[in-house]
C-alpha cells in the first residue's frame, strides 16, 4: 500500500513539475531542490526521487553529478526535431481531416487565430495557436495521431515559453488565414504546403539566463 501510496504522489509531483518546466515557469538550468519540492508536497523523498526521475525520463530534467538535478536545456537541433516531426504529422492528419471540415468547424479556427492575434501574452496566445491546429485536424479519424501531435505542441510550448517568458510582440498570423482560404475552396495540396512550411518555421531571440547571461533562445511559432 505505501509504494502504491508513493507512486501516486510521484505521479501528481512530476506532473505538476513537467507543466511548469513547459510553461516557462522554471527555466533551463534551474536546480531541482529535494527538499524543497518535498517540503511543498508534504511528501517523503522517496516519491520526490521517483517523481524527479519521470521527469528525466521525459527530457524535462538531468541528474549531473555534484551538481543535482536541473530542468534540462535544449538546444536548436532539438527545436528542429519536433518541427520535422510535427510538420510530418499534422500533413498527414491535414490530408485525412481535409475533406470532413465543416464550414463551422473552419468559422472556429477562424476565431481561434483572430484570438491569437489579439492576444497579449504567450500563453494566451499559444492556447489560441494550439487551438487552431487542432481544429483543423479534428476531422481526421486518426485518434492516436492526434494524441502523438498534442504530446508535439506540449513540447513546441516549453520552447516556446522559454524564448518569451520575460515579453510577447503581438503579430497577425497570415499563414493561419491562407490555410483557411485554401481549406475553403477544397485545395487541400496547397493548404497541406503552407502548413507543413509554416509548422517548420522557427524563431530566435536573446533571452536572460538565471546566472545574468544572454542565450539565443530558438522557438517553435507555428
Amino acid at each position: 500500500m505505501r509504494k502504491e501510496q508513493d507512486d501516486t504522489i510521484a505521479a501528481r509531483i512530476s506532473r505538476t513539475l513537467a507543466e511548469r518546466i513547459i510553461r516557462g515557469e522554471l527555466m533551463p538550468g534551474t536546480r531541482l531542490r529535494q527538499d524543497h519540492v518535498a517540503e511543498e508536497f508534504g511528501a517523503s523523498h522517496v516519491p520526490v526521487r521517483e517523481a524527479f526521475r519521470r521527469l528525466e525520463a521525459q527530457g524535462l530534467a538531468i541528474s549531473e553529478p555534484r551538481r543535482g538535478v536541473r530542468v534540462a536545456s535544449f538546444d536548436l537541433s532539438e527545436v528542429k526535431e519536433v518541427a520535422e516531426m510535427r510538420a510530418a504529422l499534422e500533413v498527414l492528419a491535414l490530408k485525412h481531416a481535409a475533406p470532413h471540415l465543416t464550414a463551422a468547424i473552419l468559422d472556429e479556427a477562424e476565431e481561434a487565430t483572430r484570438e491569437g492575434d489579439a492576444a497579449g501574452d504567450v500563453r494566451a496566445w499559444e492556447a489560441a495557436n494550439r487551438r487552431f491546429h487542432r481544429l483543423i485536424l479534428s476531422t481526421c479519424g486518426m485518434p492516436r495521431l492526434i494524441a502523438s501531435i498534442d504530446d508535439l505542441h506540449s513540447v513546441s510550448a516549453r520552447f516556446l515559453f522559454s524564448a518569451w517568458h520575460s515579453g510577447w510582440e503581438a503579430r497577425t498570423d497570415h499563414d493561419h488565414r491562407a490555410i483557411l482560404t485554401a481549406l475553403r475552396q477544397g485545395a487541400t495540396s496547397d493548404a497541406v504546403a503552407i502548413l507543413e512550411r509554416h509548422v517548420k518555421w522557427i524563431g530566435q531571440r536573446p533571452v536572460r539566463t538565471t546566472a545574468g547571461t544572454t542565450r539565443d533562445a530558438f522557438a517553435i511559432v507555428g
